[in-house]
């Protein structure tokens, strides 16, 4: 497996997660290159670990994880993504004394902590579980590999928070449904391409 290859490799796998670090970069208020650092090398940790497992499991487990890889990352984006959609609406019934608190409100929904970076980092990761399994039948050295992949997801997802946070001065206040409802395609694209149960619709 030659350089190009394995860059290749990194770069797709990385795409998922660099969907949804333009989405947070979107929604999160007062990033700043720490947060955005933060997120990147969580979802590039994920990135370069989950080949690394799939490698070990080896053929053994590959149709068991081929078979539900998608299910997860698809509920658990979805989950995500509307939780982030009714937070924003729940918003709108609230009695604002004025457009400061409202402000402030919108910016306490408007986060992100530990527990969502990880549920995140793992949902967009799952296909690599499955790239890991392939790896297997590979004559390849696993762990420069694994760490390609960790350090071009990292780069990819540190700019795409900081692409996301120039966007969000474009939607605003309407942000965080933006943001959640590409969460949502996000999960039904991934699901989409495993499936492909939207093409199913039209035959």
């Amino acid at each position: 497996m030659n350089f190009l290859n394995i860059f290749l490799t990194g770069f797709a796998l990385s795409m998922d997660a660099f969907a949804v670090s333009v989405t947070k970069g979107i929604t999160l208020k007062n990033i700043n290159s720490k947060i955005a650092f933060k997120i990147a090398f969580s979802f590039g940790f994920f990135q370069g670990v989950m080949p690394l497992i799939g490698w070990f499991l080896g053929i053994r487990f590959e149709s068991y994880i081929k078979s539900i890889d998608h299910w997860i990352a698809f509920f658990l984006l979805g989950f995500i993504g509307l939780k982030m959609i009714f937070e924003a609406l729940e918003s709108n019934k609230i009695d604002f004394k004025n457009e400061a608190e409202k402000n402030t409100y919108m910016q306490s929904i408007a986060t992100i902590d530990n527990k969502e970076i990880l549920v995140l980092s793992i949902a967009t990761s799952i296909d690599a579980l499955a790239v890991g399994v392939s790896f297997a039948f590979l004559s390849i050295s696993i762990f420069p590999v694994c760490f390609s992949i960790f350090l071009i997801t990292l780069i990819v997802c540190f700019l795409g928070v900081l692409i996301g946070k120039k966007l969000g001065s474009v939607f605003k206040n309407y942000a965080q449904i933006v943001g959640g409802v590409i969460l949502v395609f996000i999960g039904i694209s991934i699901l989409n391409e495993h499936t492909h149960f939207i093409s199913k619709f039209f035959y």
